[in-house]
């Protein structure tokens, strides 16, 4: 097997006076480690200038990490390491999926009933990594050309520090197989796993018309998580994805028009969409700016959001199919199974915010969870932030798309809309 030797770092920035901008608390879960994650962690909204949101600081640390070219070096490792599995601390890993799968059926690694065993990817190099989104004005500026060159090479060597796991599914419809007495549809499972499933038979009739999804389903899904969530408050579906691979109308995002366009593919990386600084920023950012808001107008306060944040408040994603899934599932993992496991920060840098998504190394015990044959009538939900920092309940699940190789050839890939909400208690 070859080997990969992959350095622990983390790239740090002074603090700096703040402005009056919302700066987010850290509020990291009881016994959680720190994350890795730049400046300590401290959400780039510390660095606001003039209204920024600490875009120029980001954009600074993301041109300092390319420059540095330690992606590239990390990427040139895997991809010079002798052929077969590559060890990592944390197992052998593989360059690519038939090499795992390969793996997984000579260790005769097996799944439970209804589950399935097979290769999911995850990321190997833990240090935190900034991306600029392509609407960012950086893209269409002559005057940053050399700029513009240099990161989007570092994000190409980014995504080649990614390497196949074996791993095992169960199926979420018998997670009271492996939680006795706890049924995958109840607020329940959502606090203990950040995992559950529901049902809606949607009216939406054609959810490619943007206009339709926003009007029909965003107060669909409104009602379906205050009916799920006892004591729940308010429920705010703020935008949504359509994924299908085999569209053949226009994908043409419009932000603007609140028209996310059409994936052609599918997010396969192990990641979550928010952590303990997004989780709070993105919710103020919509609150009390309509900010990229694609559903119901709200206008708050910052007295009126503090007062609304001040109580219990979750993120929770909820994906929905239009037919059923034969291919490129949608699967999630379980909050108990990485509780003590430091997340990996990636910067996402907007023109007038930074997000900040999160990325997990590989465990053999991550508690896997897909529904085969997912109907159209089942939504999964997965929490993406909780602002309950006790450990009485899950802060989070993680997820990703992937292969499933008991799937016959000419199985449909996946055709589904994915909402995301906050839910008020």
């Amino acid at each position: 097997m070859g080997q990969i030797d992959i350095a622990n770092s983390n790239i740090a920035a002074p603090t700096k006076s703040r402005s009056s901008a919302y700066v987010p608390p850290l509020q990291r879960t009881k016994g959680q480690p720190e994350p890795i994650a730049a400046n300590g962690g401290l959400s780039y909204m510390s660095f606001d200038r003039d209204g920024d949101a600490g875009t120029a600081e980001a954009l600074k640390d993301a041109v300092a990490e390319a420059t540095s070219g330690q992606a590239r070096r990390v990427a040139e490792s895997i991809q010079n390491a002798p052929p077969g599995p590559i060890v990592t601390k944390w197992g052998p890993a593989f360059r690519t999926y038939d090499e795992c799968l390969a793996h997984i059926r000579a260790q005769g690694i097996a799944a439970p009933d209804g589950g399935v065993a097979l290769p999911l990817p995850y990321t190997v190099d833990e240090r935190s990594t900034w991306s600029v989104v392509s609407s960012n004005a950086l893209w269409k500026d002559p005057a940053r050309t050399d700029i513009a060159e240099l990161l989007r090479a570092d994000e190409k060597a980014t995504r080649r520090r990614d390497l196949y796991f074996p791993q095992v599914l169960r199926d979420a419809r018998r997670i009271g197989e492996y939680h006795p007495g706890l049924s995958p549809t109840t607020p329940e499972s959502m606090d203990r796993l950040g995992v559950s499933l529901a049902h809606l038979e949607s009216k939406c009739e054609n959810f490619y018309d943007s206009a339709e999804v926003e009007r029909v389903f965003y107060p669909e899904i409104e009602k379906l998580l205050l009916d799920f969530f006892p004591g729940a408050t308010d429920a705010l579906v703020y935008n949504h994805d359509v994924f299908d691979k085999d569209y053949t109308g226009d994908r043409t995002e419009n932000q603007d028009a609140k028209n996310p366009g059409v994936n052609g593919g599918y997010a396969n990386l192990v990641h979550n969409d928010l952590n303990d600084n997004s989780g709070r920023v993105r919710c103020r950012e919509l609150l009390t700016r309509n900010l990229r808001n694609f559903g119901r107008e709200v206008h708050f306060t910052e007295d009126e959001a503090d007062a609304k944040m001040s109580r219990r408040f979750m993120s929770i994603n909820l994906a929905k199919p239009m037919e059923t899934v034969e291919q490129y599932p949608f699967v999630l993992c379980a909050w108990p199974s990485f509780a003590d496991q430091p997340y990996i920060t990636n910067y996402r840098i907007y023109d007038d915010r930074v997000g900040e998504t999160t990325r997990f190394t590989f465990r053999p015990d991550h508690e896997w969870y897909w529904i085969p044959q997912q109907t159209s009538t089942e939504v999964s939900m997965l929490k993406c932030y909780d602002s309950e920092t006790d450990g009485s309940v899950s802060r989070w699940s993680f997820h990703t798309a992937c292969v499933d190789p008991t799937a016959p050839a000419d199985a449909r890939c996946r055709k589904n809309v994915v909402v995301r909400s906050y839910v008020f208690f």
